[in-house]
């Protein structure tokens, strides 16, 4: 099996330590692997499939002779380092905002469409995490009878602001049930025990950044720009996975049965929707579980095609490590 050169940008982080998890899980064929971050994290030492890494300091010559650099870092080290690593020869897939709304770079979701892999000038970018999961489990519906409208409602775990944010879910619960003064450093507003309907900066819209991410985002994975969208994205806590409360109006109707049957037959889906059994997807079942989770499937009784959905996902793995990695694997595939 052909073998290649990979550098993790980020490697010490949340994201990037997953990353590092799942290219030894999946056995991705590396010769090379390269783990950069800033100057803080460099020296630290990570072992990957039993082999010790000292992490580097990122520079744009630390890509000379890397074919895949996968980068979790933020939208300002990808803006600044991603096009150095395109040009000494790297094929870069960016987990961060930076490049996702750039017409000339392809915005993938292996599931749902990877053929847009071929199109890329040198950078591919993933999907914000609460997106991923959504368009994961609405593709098989889109291609069977379309999507005239999306309503989304998110539940998002602290461990997608990232480490520091767990950390003080952590310590604020202890604090809360000490009777104890609650401090917040990371969110404006006491997250243990509390909801935040804000994610990111708000917009003059009255939307935040992560709300429209989902709007923009999904039409352009989908390519339909007449699909219409809107959200709210809220902050629970809760360290991982994400859930969503979806409702959908389809182009013509579907049963319930067909609904099921046709995620139950979809890749990187699973149904779990068993009311009488007390089954759905809590984000308590997907830490160990890469696939989407998809239940409470009804009807909505108020129009014609309408459905409701509750959607469960792992936002370090699926909604980022995971699906970089699936996406530099079909890279491979493609002989890039």
């Amino acid at each position: 099996m052909e073998k290649y050169n990979v550098a993790v940008v980020g490697a010490t982080g949340a994201v990037g330590r997953e990353m590092l998890n799942i290219l030894e899980e999946r056995d991705f064929p590396f010769a090379e692997l390269k783990l950069l971050a800033t100057e803080r994290s460099a020296g630290t030492i990570l072992t990957v499939k039993g082999q010790e890494y000292e992490v580097e300091v990122t520079t744009p010559d630390s890509f000379q002779g890397i074919d895949i650099a996968l980068f979790s870092a933020g939208s300002g080290a990808s803006k600044q380092l991603a096009p150095e690593a395109t040009k000494r020869g790297a094929v870069v897939v960016d987990n961060s905002s930076a490049f996702r709304m750039d017409p000339e770079v392809p915005l993938v979701v292996p599931e749902v469409n990877p053929e847009t892999i071929a199109e890329h000038q040198g950078i591919i970018a993933n999907p914000n995490c609460s997106t991923i999961q959504m368009v994961v489990a609405l593709k098989p519906l889109y291609d069977q009878v379309g999507i005239k409208r999306i309503v989304a409602s998110t539940y998002q775990a602290v461990s997608g602001t990232g480490k520091d944010a767990m950390d003080e879910l952590i310590e604020q619960s202890k604090a809360y049930l000490a009777d104890k003064e609650v401090e917040a450093e990371v969110y404006p507003h006491q997250i243990a025990f509390n909801c935040l309907p804000h994610i990111d900066i708000f917009f003059d819209n009255g939307y935040t950044k992560e709300e429209m991410k989902m709007v923009n985002e999904t039409q352009k994975i989908m390519a339909d720009n007449n699909i219409k969208v809107t959200a709210t994205a809220v902050r629970v806590p809760v360290l991982i996975g994400h859930a969503e409360s979806i409702n959908v109006e389809l182009g013509s109707a579907l049963s319930v049965a067909e609904v099921k049957e046709l995620l139950a037959a979809a890749s990187g889906v699973e149904v779990v929707d068993n009311p009488a059994e007390l089954l759905y997807p809590m984000q308590t079942q997907c830490e160990e579980n890469d696939n989407v989770l998809v239940g409470r499937i009804r009807r909505d009784q108020t129009i014609d095609a309408g459905l409701d959905l509750w959607i469960v996902g792992n936002n370090l793995r699926k909604g980022a490590a995971l699906n970089t990695i699936q996406i530099a694997e079909e890279l491979i595939s493609n002989r890039f």
